[in-house]
């Protein structure tokens, strides 16, 4: 894709979250147009503790296929995916469009090492968010990702989206159930974030970013927790562990 479209910058990432009982953790690497950025963020669910990290760069973070690493003083992450084809949409706008491929239930292994020193290894099951796009100046969007295990024990994931490459057919919109996917139905995210449809969200702990560089301003909020109830189109959730957003861009 080329670095614009008219007017419009191209906006790129990979974010990548594992999600589980223990421990919730997500890293990403942006792009806008020249600009870079990179984040993380690990929730430790027993000791109730979040540590995170933005940087105006991209120099922490190192992301490429099947793997993700962080460098960052004490902290640090290396992180092997096992990653396949993923979902693929592509959502136009009118005068832009954006594609995006979504993983779900990604088997993820590893370490990491947080503030203590200690390193703890990691199991689990990731989502991966791939997109590129040009969108409008002022974009603003909801999104709910997750894994968990259905009340009849197949495991599960999904990516729920309002506001960004959700028409209501070939959207990036996917619940996996048992490795198959499947396009979710328009949902309604909550303003809150605190439901989407007759999937509940219980926040835990939350990642907010705020900033002002002039020609990009952004409010983004993104809290860890739990989910219960019913994905959009079914099944009905044993255990769900992931997070919600709520993002208003100018850029």
């Amino acid at each position: 894709m080329p670095a614009r479209l008219g007017t419009r910058p191209l906006k790129a990432w990979r974010y990548i979250g594992v999600f589980g009982p223990e421990l919730m953790l997500c890293v990403a690497a942006v792009r806008i147009g020249r600009a870079r950025q990179s984040f993380w963020a690990a929730w430790e669910r027993q000791g109730a503790r979040l540590h995170e990290r933005t940087w105006l760069n991209a120099r922490g973070v190192r992301l490429s296929y099947g793997r993700a690493m962080i460098s960052d003083g004490r902290a640090g992450l290396d992180l092997t995916l096992q990653e396949g084809d993923g979902v693929e949409s592509i959502c136009a706008d009118g005068t832009g469009y954006g594609w995006t491929r979504k993983q779900g239930g990604v088997r993820a292994t590893g370490t990491i090492v947080l503030a203590d020193g200690r390193p703890r290894p990691i199991t689990g099951a990731a989502i991966i968010d791939d997109t590129a796009a040009y969108y409008r100046r002022h974009t603003q969007w909801r999104w709910c990702a997750g894994v968990g295990v259905a009340t009849d024990g197949r495991p599960v994931s999904w990516n729920l989206v309002e506001g960004v490459n959700d028409p209501p057919r070939d959207s990036e919109r996917t619940v996996w159930v048992d490795g198959e996917a499947r396009e979710a139905p328009p949902v309604r995210i909550d303003p809150a974030l605190d439901r989407v449809g007759d999937l509940h969200f219980a926040a835990e702990a939350t990642r907010a970013h705020a900033q002002n560089l002039l020609l990009v301003r952004s409010r983004y909020r993104q809290p860890f927790g739990t989910f219960s109830g019913t994905l959009p189109g079914g099944p009905a959730l044993a255990t769900g562990y992931g997070v919600m957003e709520d993002h208003d861009v100018f850029w």
